[in-house]
């Protein structure tokens, strides 16, 4: 397992997850660091969803050590796992929005229901106010995600993730059934808040482009744009890449590493830069 500078804040150490006898994620490790990005690729059942799972203590590895900010979670109470899950930004698939509350009310939820957060009633408004101009959605606040498109409910998904301020986030398909454009766009606003607030953020996902963004972009606060991170520099931070065969890691490494890869399965997964 590589050495990190940085604290880590996400730590798999030969993690073994499995359901119904057959193997999820098998001897898998890992170490996430402070401000690092992650971009996890693989086919479908490889284990990617379930990583995130574990990472939030939803799924018990059968064997093997999951830490999250330093502290061991497994066998810990359903109680500790809320202040830790707390501290953890989540992005499901298909949004996961509740149907019958508005997206203010959606994004106000955890504030709201998330004891560890500390909240005060008071400042609660303001606060999903501003996550949602974060998403450039601020004129939504009393609508319902029935009235809004699929891009747009993704990125209120996305303002009730961060409007907690967490460390750590985690994106599951973050860019799943939008076209490239408004793919385009959840992807900016990914490398937004992973610029603006230093999170350490793990993204699984089918495209290599989305990953190709995360490594090669930063976001320009003055400009209020994406700009390519000059001379590699990559907004300061690594991005590291994994690909998930069969539940375990075939490739960890940088961007270079992984589009001179040999291995015919990693390849797949690739679309060198031009």
């Amino acid at each position: 397992m590589p050495q990190t500078a940085q604290p880590s804040i996400l730590r798999f150490e030969h993690v073994t997850v499995s359901f119904e006898g057959e193997p999820a994620l098998s001897d898998l490790s890992f170490d996430a660091a402070e401000g690092e990005s992650r971009v996890i690729l693989g086919a479908a059942g490889s284990g990617k969803t379930v990583l995130l799972k574990t990472a939030l203590g939803l799924a018990k590895p059968d064997s093997g050590n999951v830490s999250v900010f330093g502290r061991d979670i497994g066998g810990l109470p359903e109680h500790a796992l809320f202040e830790i899950r707390s501290r953890i930004g989540m992005l499901f698939q298909e949004s996961a929005l509740f149907d019958s509350l508005t997206i203010e009310e959606n994004v106000a939820y955890p504030l709201q229901n998330q004891k560890s957060i500390h909240c005060p009633a008071a400042e609660v408004h303001q606060r999903v106010e501003q996550a949602l101009h974060f998403v450039e959605l601020g004129e939504t606040l009393e609508k319902y995600p029935s009235e809004l498109s699929g891009g747009m409910r993704r990125r209120a998904a996305i303002a009730r993730a961060v409007v907690t301020e967490p460390p750590l986030m985690l994106y599951d398909s973050p860019t799943a059934g939008l076209d490239p454009i408004t793919a385009h766009t959840i992807m900016a606003l990914l490398i937004k808040e992973r610029d603006l607030t230093h999170t350490t953020t793990l993204v699984v996902t089918h495209r290599y482009q989305d990953g190709n963004l995360i490594a090669n972009f930063r976001y320009n606060s003055e400009r209020g744009a994406l700009e390519p991170a000059r001379n590699g520099a990559r907004s300061g931070a690594r991005t590291t890449f994994m690909v998930l065969r069969e539940g375990r890691l075939v490739f960890e490494g940088d961007q270079d590493r992984l589009e001179s890869s040999p291995d015919p399965y990693v390849k797949k997964f690739v679309k060198p830069r031009v």
